[in-house]
């Protein structure tokens, strides 16, 4: 993947969350910016422009020039603390914004003679907070605005976008859903807790809670749990999985990695199927 560094943006009013700490607003058991910051942890730098707080990974912190001066002065400040020849711009309000859409704008850039690729949203609008720069054409129009305008707060961001040859990505609908509003963060809250997502992000979840990050292919684990449960007892299902765990953890220490899960579920399902086998022969 094209290497990039990032800067979120994490400052703002919150007017009409009523003034709420938005970025620390938790969805999912997450703050919105540690979701945003999983989606961009292949960047080599990330700033952060915004109050310092605890966030799941390390980052770099910043202030716009005034504070709450708005995008446009907080890219100004981000961009001084980036060196890769990309930068992505992230809000961080984002939820459900995901390594895949970063990926797929990386790629936009790198495929025609264009300054940058910004996601659009269902009605086809820009989204220039989800979008990749190349870094010279990005300074060097954020300098000719501060130039022409004498700073860069409360400037729109259309000054920036206007002046820039951008290719245009189609993301995933929910990828620019950003949370204005406390109808907002309902309705996030209510979707990552529908039925075909819920065990992904209660996974992610967890890992980041617990610094773990093996993948998990939660279809092995929930086929063991069943053969446990059917085979042995009910209760064996939870305690076989976590035994599963430790062996893997164990495994992994030596090397193993994710094959460990898969290694480790393996004998535990088999284990499980000679059991129940056993306990119906006559």
């Amino acid at each position: 993947m094209t290497a990039y560094d990032a800067i979120v943006l994490a400052g703002g009013a919150a007017k009409r969350l009523g003034g709420a700490d938005k970025p620390g607003l938790r969805v999912g058991g997450r703050p919105l910016l540690d979701r945003v910051l999983g989606a961009c942890a292949g960047a080599g730098t990330t700033v952060v422009v915004g109050g310092r707080r605890p966030t799941a990974r390390p980052v770099t912190w910043t202030r716009e020039e005034p504070p709450g001066g708005g995008p446009l002065a907080a890219l100004g400040a981000g961009v001084r603390h980036t060196a890769a020849e990309h930068v992505l711009v992230l809000s961080a309000d984002l939820p459900f914004l995901g390594a895949d859409t970063v990926g797929s704008l990386l790629e936009a850039l790198g495929r025609g003679d264009v300054e940058g690729a910004v996601c659009t949203d269902q009605d086809g609008r820009d989204q220039p907070l989800v979008a990749v720069y190349c870094a010279e054409p990005l300074r060097r129009e954020l300098a000719l605005i501060a130039t022409e305008h004498g700073s860069l707060a409360g400037l729109p961001l259309r000054l920036l976008t206007h002046e820039l040859e951008l290719a245009r990505v189609a993301a995933d609908p929910l990828a620019s859903f950003d949370c204005d509003t406390w109808e907002d963060i309902a309705s996030a809250r209510a979707r990552i807790r529908e039925h075909g997502t819920v065990l992904d992000e209660w996974i992610t979840a967890v890992k980041t809670e617990l610094g773990i990050e093996l993948d998990v292919d939660t279809g092995v684990l929930l086929d063991l749990a069943r053969d446990a449960a059917h085979g042995v007892a009910r209760p064996a299902a939870p305690l076989t999985t976590f035994l599963v765990g430790y062996a893997a953890a164990q495994a992994s220490g030596d090397g193993g990695g994710p094959e460990a899960v898969a290694e480790a579920a393996r004998k535990a399902a088999a284990l499980a199927l000679r059991w129940a086998d056993e306990n119906e022969s006559p």
